[in-house]
């Protein structure tokens, strides 16, 4: 009897599990264009860093990555239980934050003096230089900064991830949530690592000769521009995947878009860009709201997020 009970345990472990990959694969579908946002956003990060800072900034992101999902998960399970009617608002607020974050660096250089940028240009300058500054204190802001985006976004794969296990039992639920939230962080943060080292990669094959050291300065060309592309991609990423959200969210604005755009992909182009134009007004709106309240508190300048 106690090895047929052993073998059933076995029996039904296996199922869940088999569950569970099929479920993990559908939500890592949904969520898919959310982790391409999420390495954009992330690997901008550590622009301007000196390169023996360059995976410790990324650690140290990846480190609060890691606190965000242990707190996001458990969250997210709760409120499914318990407050499901606080998912949308909860949503809607994370996207307005990203579409504010993505809207003020666009106006960044009408919000600050050319004086204040020069100045800060120079810290970073002097301690890049500086062998003896801790980097990762003093881009401690940015880091914050880094763990905060990290934050809304992994909220809203979580959500995500969580519409497509909501029919499922509890523990099918929590093992889908802890299988894309640690995939994701690895996944992301791994590529971003890899993708802030390329040139050091170049530079290695350089040293070779022949082919590889042609491959290796091709590398090394393409490298800057890869980090310009990303940063602009990870701007573009707050508007889209923000106004995606508060698209989403209002029932009669999401038919709208979805009853004015055409199948196949001219319409899906088409959504992407409805969604980051509500997103640009969003942000827009909002920008100035703060603009104005810290104006009137007193404050002549609003800090860019980093």
């Amino acid at each position: 009897m106690a090895g047929a009970s052993l073998l059933t345990l076995f029996d039904d472990i296996a199922s869940v599990l088999d569950d569970v990959a099929i479920l993990t694969k559908l939500a890592t579908k949904k969520t898919a264009g959310v982790l391409g946002d999420d390495l954009a956003l992330n690997a901008q990060q550590v622009t301007g860093v000196k390169a023996a800072r360059e995976l410790p900034v990324v650690w140290a992101v990846a480190k609060g990555s890691f606190k965000n999902k242990a707190i996001l998960v458990p969250a997210a399970l709760a409120i499914s239980a318990w407050l499901p009617v606080l998912i949308v608002p909860l949503m809607m607020i994370g996207g307005t934050f990203l579409v504010y974050e993505g809207m003020e660096k666009l106006v960044h250089r009408f919000l600050h003096s050319r004086a204040e940028d020069e100045k800060h240009h120079e810290e970073l300058v002097k301690a890049v230089a500086d062998e003896q500054v801790d980097l990762v204190e003093f881009e401690k802001d940015k880091i914050k900064g880094a763990i905060r985006t990290d934050f809304i976004l992994s909220a809203e794969i979580i959500v995500l991830s969580l519409g497509v296990v909501e029919a499922q039992p509890f523990t099918q639920q929590a093992l889908v949530l802890v299988v894309i939230a640690l995939g994701m962080t690895v996944g992301v943060y791994g590529l971003v690592a890899g993708i802030v080292k390329l040139d050091d990669a170049g530079m290695h094959l350089a040293e070779k000769g022949g082919a590889t050291a042609a491959f290796g300065r091709g590398i090394l060309y393409t490298a800057p521009w890869l980090m310009k592309f990303l940063s602009v991609a990870g701007t573009a990423a707050m508007f889209l995947v923000g106004g995606g959200i508060l698209v989403h969210a209002i029932p009669v604005l999401a038919h709208w878009v979805e009853d004015a755009v055409p199948q196949g992909i001219a319409g899906t182009l088409l959504s992407a860009l409805a969604n980051a134009v509500v997103g640009m007004a969003v942000g827009a709106v909002v920008v100035a709201v703060v603009t104005l309240v810290k104006k009137m508190r007193g404050g002549d300048k609003v800090q860019a997020p980093h």
